[in-house]
């Protein structure tokens, strides 16, 4: 059996990742392979047509897709030689310092590249409560002490299929009407735009006429930032139902529920000795634990000129013109009703850690009976099982987590 045919995409007026050169529309044409190999019904998420309304969402809950490696954002590199890339281990994000990005078709193809791999979105949870200690001379201190720190990652959920990377994700560049930077120093609205004034349409300039902008400028420094963002997703109302579930189990500590976005941004810097500095680690602790960062850095940012105005959008939904939201693959509610139990175990037994299929299939599943080949050890294993579950109960019902 070959490969399905894709749905129709939701209309857009930016560049599709997936459109063809040289395709006047930005929604391909259908096809179907069939040399594709055969994928199993329930291999797949549900597709929008098939969400219920979230009175209507069933008990079942299906299975998550794939998880999305971070190695796609490391597949991509600048091609010309000694050029310098730094990636924050904690944002992933990535900086660049190559010649090469002054060439307006290769700065354009790099940017082509990157946007096919996703941002990597995360509903994070962090409890504290803060505690009170006294030292053997009485003084009181002070500790924030970390109660649970769980995240789940939302890039599988940007895809129709994460097998054949069918995605909605379109190249989008600023309008004329946006705030951003524009090869300044602060971000602005295009020189002579009237949308502001309710007069004329707000106009997108192709990327390629950006990249021979960045390219044409005569500033010794220069900066190009390419983004990646998840759109369509209702955040806030997701984090409301996190602080709900998390309150219900007694939880009396400080709770902070966010949405957090790693391998979001590619800084291109021109190539200057001034660039290679900025990025170097040891020159920048240099320059803090002396101090010269007070000098430096009103420097760095007057001869700096930034470009902000390409961005790869990958909808988690999209509402088309009849005000229909359709999803790629599921909805929040299927999200929430899929990791609300997980979650909430995880919470309960004071985990710091990222939730992945296993915690979702043990959460459903049921912890598996011990067998360990000896009735005794089997035994107390239970009872030991059997008394963590007593104390998450207990909490539920005094409360835990609060200041002391």
């Amino acid at each position: 059996m070959g490969r399905p045919k894709r749905q129709d995409e939701p209309y857009s007026d930016a560049m599709s990742l997936h459109s063809s050169a040289g395709d006047s529309s930005s929604v391909p044409a259908p096809y179907i392979d069939d040399d594709a190999p055969e994928l199993d019904i329930n291999d797949l998420p549900p597709n929008y047509s098939d969400v219920p309304a979230p009175s209507e969402v069933s008990v079942s809950i299906p299975m998550p897709m794939p998880m999305i490696g971070s190695a796609m954002n490391e597949t991509v590199r600048p091609d010309d030689f000694g050029a310098k890339v730094v990636v924050d281990h904690e944002s992933g994000d990535q900086s660049w310092v190559a010649s090469s990005i002054e060439d307006p078709a290769r700065l354009e193809d790099y940017i082509n590249r990157l946007a096919v791999s996703p941002p990597r979105p995360y509903m994070k949870l962090v409890g504290t409560h803060t505690a009170t200690t006294r030292d053997s001379k009485g003084k009181e201190e002070k500790n924030t002490v970390t109660d649970f720190d769980v995240m789940v990652e939302l890039t599988p959920y940007l895809f129709s299929d994460a097998a054949y990377r069918e995605s909605w994700s379109r190249l989008r560049t600023a309008e004329d009407g946006e705030k951003t930077y524009r090869g300044t120093i602060l971000a602005r609205r295009a020189v002579g735009d009237r949308s502001i004034e309710g007069v004329g349409h707000d106009l997108q300039h192709p990327l390629q006429e950006w990249c021979h902008r960045f390219a044409a400028s005569p500033a010794g420094l220069k900066r190009f930032t390419f983004r990646r963002r998840m759109v369509g997703f209702d955040a806030e109302g997701v984090k409301h139902r996190l602080v709900e579930l998390v309150r219900r189990t007694n939880y009396r500590g400080h709770l902070r529920v966010e949405l957090v976005t790693k391998d979001a941004h590619v800084h291109f810097y021109n190539e200057a000795r001034i660039n290679r500095w900025r990025l170097t680690s040891w020159i920048r602790w240099l320059f803090f634990l002396t101090l010269t960062f007070i000098f430096t850095w009103p420097y760095l940012f007057l001869r700096t000129k930034r470009w902000e105005v390409v961005e790869a959008r990958w909808p988690f939904s999209e509402t088309d013109l009849w005000g229909n939201k359709k999803y790629i693959s599921i909805s929040e509610e299927q999200w929430y009703n899929m990791w609300a139990q997980v979650i909430c175990r995880a919470v309960l037994e004071k985990r710091q850690t990222l939730l992945d299929q296993s915690d979702l299939r043990r959460a459903h599943e049921g912890d598996p009976a011990f067998n360990t080949g000896s009735e005794s050890v089997d035994g107390a294993l239970g009872l030991f099982r059997a008394g963590m579950n007593a104390m998450n109960e207990v909490n539920r019902q005094l409360g835990w987590g609060g200041d002391c």
